[in-house]
C-alpha cells in the first residue's frame, strides 16, 4: 500500500500535469482523431488508430490524476523537523566505502523521472526517518546489510 503523502511541489506538479492533459494535450489529440475519422475508412487508417489509442491513454491518466489528487495529503515543512530526517528532507548519506548518496524523501507519486528522489515507502527512507546528522543506520539490500551515516539534512521547501 502506497502512502498518500506528497510535498506541496509534488502536488502542484501533478495538478499542472492534469491541467495540461485536460486543456492542451487532449484537445489536440481529439482534433487529430476527428480529422483522421473524416478521411473515411477507419479500419486501415493508422492516424486514426494511433490517436484513438493515445486518447485512451490520456483519458486513463486524467482519471487517475483526478482521483489521486483527491486522496493525497500535502505535507509542508514544519520547524519541528529541523535537525532530523522527516518527509521532504534532502539527505546526504555515506557508507564505509565512502560512497555518497543524496536524495529527497518524497511521496511515491513524485519519484518518477527523478534519480534524486526516493519514496517514503522505500527501505532506505524508512531507515533514515527520525535520525540526525552523524547517526548510523542499517539498510537491508539484495547484497546484504549496509551501514550508512547521515552527513547532512536540509529542507528545500523551508520558507525563507
Amino acid at each position: 500500500m502506497n502512502t498518500n503523502l506528497v510535498t506541496r511541489e509534488g502536488y502542484l506538479a501533478l495538478q499542472a500535469e492534469l491541467d495540461t492533459l485536460w486543456r492542451v494535450t487532449r484537445p489536440e489529440v481529439t482534433k487529430k482523431v476527428t480529422w483522421a475519422a473524416s478521411l473515411g475508412d477507419r479500419s486501415e487508417n493508422a492516424d486514426y488508430k494511433e490517436n484513438k489509442r493515445l486518447l485512451r491513454q490520456i483519458d486513463r491518466r486524467i482519471r487517475f490524476l483526478r482521483k489521486r489528487l483527491e486522496d493525497l495529503q500535502i505535507v509542508d515543512y514544519s520547524p519541528q523537523q529541523e535537525g532530523k530526517v522527516f518527509f521532504g528532507a534532502l539527505v546526504e548519506i555515506e557508507n564505509e566505502q565512502e560512497e555518497l548518496l543524496t536524495f529527497r524523501i518524497v511521496g511515491p507519486d513524485e519519484i518518477y523521472g527523478r534519480k534524486d528522489y526516493i519514496s517514503i515507502d522505500s527501505p532506505m527512507a524508512r531507515a533514515c526517518l527520525k535520525r540526525s546528522v552523524d547517526d548510523e543506520f542499517e539498510v537491508n539490500t539484495p547484497s546484504g546489510k549496509k551501514v550508512w551515516i547521515i552527513n547532512t539534512i536540509a529542507y528545500p521547501a523551508k520558507p525563507n
